[in-house]
């Protein structure tokens, strides 16, 4: 993997030196772990001109399970503890001969800022802005096997927790059980924190699980992740439990279905962002649900759970093969509960079979 890691670098390098930029410090750790391999705890790299060196606060793997950075770069361990790696990272920009250092200013503080004024004035400092976000941005074919693998465990994880009995468990056990199952099944973690919602509570987007109870008739949404070797997954299902579900219940997972399926099918490369959220949202509009909707269809996913693209009202851009997005429309109704259906999938060219499903745990309506 030296390679690609060498090659992700260099497409930085070429980008800075286009800007004007000889070096550049980047201290995002999803952006550190994408350029370097690995991302010890406030590690920074430093894309130098002579060199590129991983600056960290103490020696990479010493925590448990700690990833190995890439053998082809310098590793610089601080001699104190309390130094901070980024003024070390400009320090050795400077000696290294850069007079224009390049900056992720909008991850640094204006503390940080400050202090790498004054270690190496001679610098010129400028913003990197989101350079390497936009590098990431389409995945190569093993960022998709991690993300596949990834998705994979997820699935496992939420088909083995239906299976069991669900009647009159709580919202927190159930997520925490769903949680162990990831890490069973080969997870890092969970990719963000798991939400089980029940009842009233169901179809709401980002809802923390309670101590209410599994009862008989609930509409169950579960939304949980996994992730691989630093790559994460996202799924989302709704069930009814107990019984044959009841006619607005039918009515409203056939809404939200059909929104979803309108999203996933708008995903080709070439389509604008905020096409692929109108696609779903309009369905969901035309059945009276314009008020309270999400405010976006779906994101990226990779290294980090919420990437760019956003698919959103006002997103601008357009979609690349091999960009992995959710596609996750929904519906709440207060009082009632509601649906979310969610899914990971990588966007392909329809030469390639078209938009490839990584969450393929059933999507029909079950009474568990």
């Amino acid at each position: 993997m030296s390679e690609v890691y060498a090659a992700r670098r260099e497409r930085l390098r070429e980008r800075c030196a286009g800007s004007g930029s000889a070096a550049a410090v980047v201290s995002r750790p999803a952006n550190v772990r994408y350029l370097a391999g690995a991302a010890p705890s406030g590690a920074v790299l430093l894309l130098g001109r002579t060199e590129d060196v991983l600056v960290c606060g103490r020696p990479p793997g010493e925590e448990p399970g700690a990833e190995r950075p890439d053998t082809g770069l310098r590793t610089h361990v601080l001699e104190s503890r309390g130094g901070d790696p980024v003024v070390a990272a400009a320090g050795q920009a400077a000696a290294q001969g850069a007079e224009t250092l390049a900056v992720e200013e909008h991850h640094l503080t204006v503390a940080r800022h400050h202090a790498l004024t004054s270690v190496a004035p001679a610098l010129r400092l400028a913003d990197l802005a989101c350079g390497v976000e936009q590098l990431r941005l389409v995945k190569d074919e093993d960022e998709i096997s991690c993300l596949r693998i990834a998705a994979e465990i997820a699935d496992q994880a939420l088909g083995e927790l239906l299976e069991s009995i669900l009647v009159g468990r709580t919202e927190r056990h159930l997520a925490l059980e769903l949680e162990r199952r990831l890490v069973d099944h080969g997870a890092d973690g969970p990719a963000f924190p798991t939400s089980v919602a029940t009842g009233p509570n169901s179809g709401r987007g980002g809802h923390r699980p309670t101590d209410r109870r599994v009862e008989e008739g609930d509409f169950l949404s579960v939304c949980l992740g996994s992730c691989y070797r630093g790559y994460r997954s996202e799924i989302g299902r709704t069930f009814v439990i107990g019984t044959s579900p009841a006619d607005w219940q039918i009515e409203l997972y056939d809404l939200v279905f059909a929104a979803q399926r309108a999203g996933r099918e708008a995903l080709v490369p070439g389509a604008a962002y905020r096409d692929v959220d109108r696609a779903a949202r309009h369905v969901l509009d035309a059945a009276g649900h314009a008020d309270g909707l999400p405010p976006r269809t779906g994101h990226g996913v990779g290294l980090e759970i919420d990437e760019d693209p956003q698919l959103a009202p006002a997103a601008m851009g357009k979609l690349d093969a091999c960009v992995p997005v959710t596609v996750e429309p929904g519906v709440h109704l207060p009082g009632r509960g509601g649906v979310r259906i969610d899914d990971t999938l990588v966007v392909r060219c329809e030469a390639d079979g078209g938009p490839e499903l990584l969450t393929i745990t059933t999507k029909e309506l079950l009474a568990l």
